[in-house]
């Protein structure tokens, strides 16, 4: 469990090398529809592209439940969608959401996000 909220704290600071140091080398994402991607590499790139896409991208738990390996968090995610570095209130979203970890090694070796996307699709959409 521990290493989990750790993730959680380093998504909340916006670090893609914290989060490179916490994953195993074949990490596993997998977003609300389905996407994998798949290795450590790739996902701090990933991560590094969409902190750029949503600066202020936090994660609040609300309860944590650990079976074994997995770890299942339940919260909120939010954030403001920015395609050119600046914050604007207007695009900021919220969305209840869970992740499930699984933990290996003390490393995530998967996680995987389960949230509505409609609300920051609403914003992108917006903003074309």
């Amino acid at each position: 469990m521990g290493v989990a909220h750790a993730f959680v704290r380093a998504i909340n600071r916006q670090s893609a090398v914290e989060l490179h140091a916490l994953m195993t080398e074949d990490h596993v994402f997998i977003d609300s529809l389905g996407n994998r991607a798949e290795g450590r590499e790739k996902m701090k790139a990933g991560w590094e592209g969409y902190f750029g896409m949503v600066p202020d991208y936090t994660v609040a738990i609300e309860e944590t439940f650990p079976e074994g390996p997995v770890v299942l968090l339940f919260g909120t995610a939010q954030g403001t969608y920015s395609k050119d570095g600046k914050l604007r209130p207007e695009n900021s979203w919220s969305t209840p959401a869970a992740w499930r970890a699984v933990v290996r090694d003390g490393l995530i070796a998967e996680w995987r996000v389960y949230a509505d996307n409609e609300p920051i699709r609403q914003v992108m959409a917006r903003n074309r």
